[in-house]
């Protein structure tokens, strides 16, 4: 599995929000950068993607509350996938 950067996973993120609402990503991303760095998003929306995003990362984002306080924003939801990316490599190296 790649190591993606929090960055590149913003990207997915974004790309992923997007498609399901139908706009262009870079309008999408500077929508929600008009609203804060963090890039804000209503958390409905990251929970409707969550599942695309476990399965293009090959991950599973845990159901913590650090999870919950992820979907408040897309980069901590990145942040939180990019962890879960460095477990899994982990766990698998390990075994």
């Amino acid at each position: 599995m790649p190591d993606e950067t929090i960055s590149e996973i913003v990207d997915v993120v974004i790309e992923f929000l997007a498609e399901y609402r139908g706009i262009p990503a870079d309008e999408l991303y500077e929508e929600l950068a008009a609203k804060g760095a963090e890039l804000p998003v209503d958390s409905v929306l990251v929970v409707e993607i969550l599942t695309r995003v476990e399965e293009r990362f090959a991950i599973r984002v845990p159901a913590d509350a650090q999870a919950g306080r992820s979907l408040r924003s897309v980069w901590a939801f990145a942040e939180t996938v990019h962890e879960a990316i460095q477990q899994q490599m982990k766990e698998s190296h390990d075994r």
